[in-house]
């Protein structure tokens, strides 16, 4: 039986510095457990409501109450895990590449990281106040792809730079997207919710690129996810990025 001083140390896992502090982070459901343990996660703990196994691993079983203490959703699973934190993986540049500057809601970063998932995009540049990827909520909106996307933190400018990569901003004054000719070492810079790419990364953009609006011109503004989607569809769709024009 799991002690009371176990469930709450491990309640507590919704905060950064508790899983920086104890090396791990929750995962909720089956799904999504079973996604990490298959991709080779190291499962600590793993508690369920009735009897079940996890991939031959049996769940200690816990009460709704203390599930509902350790769980971050309005609805409590009926399986909860807490995996070690993995090691850090050396960045690979690929044929799109995607930078965010700045994204504090989990739920837009789960979102990005499920759709890079689903372009083959296995890695993602983040700035240092980039939203935490084991945040609890970023992955649960991932939906298990947090376990196929590696994501890096650190300062941008300085990643572009080591990795001879040519950030590309996207801008509402930029150049139509459709149209645009980018450099083949492209990194695609998406900004902050509410106030967009920051200065100190803008300083670093090369290039600018928008979305254009075929519609109501005075329509709200895309999501940061929505333009996210809409950009690896498009270059996807091109076979990658392609050299600019002279």
């Amino acid at each position: 039986m799991v002690s009371k001083n176990v469930l709450k140390q491990l309640a507590q896992l919704g905060q950064k510095k508790f899983r920086q502090q104890r090396g791990f982070f929750a995962v909720e459901g089956r799904k999504a457990i079973e996604t990490f343990y298959a991709h080779g996660f190291e499962m600590a703990y793993c508690f369920s409501l009735e009897p079940q196994l996890i991939h031959n691993v049996s769940a200690a079983i816990i009460s709704a109450s203390d599930m509902k203490k350790l769980s971050n959703l309005t609805t409590p699973p009926q399986l909860w895990a807490a995996f070690t934190l993995p090691k850090p993986q050396a960045f690979a540049v690929q044929n799109i590449n995607i930078a965010l500057d700045g994204i504090r809601d989990p739920g837009n970063l789960g979102t990005i990281i499920r759709l890079c998932d689903w372009f083959g995009v296995q890695h993602i540049l983040c700035s240092l106040d980039t939203v935490d990827c084991y945040n609890p909520k970023v992955v649960q909106a991932s939906m298990g792809s947090l376990a196929n996307v590696h994501v890096h933190y650190g300062n941008l400018p300085e990643m572009f730079l080591k990795h001879n990569l040519i950030a590309v901003g996207t801008s509402a004054k930029g150049e139509n997207m459709y149209k645009a000719a980018l450099p083949s070492l492209a990194v695609f810079v998406l900004g902050n919710e509410g106030q967009g790419i920051s200065e100190a990364v803008a300083s670093h953009v090369d290039h600018n690129i928008r979305i254009p609006s075929l519609g109501n011109p005075a329509a709200e503004s895309l999501n940061v996810a929505m333009v996210t989607a809409i950009v690896l569809s498009e270059y996807t769709r091109k076979g990658g990025l392609f050299e600019s024009k002279p």
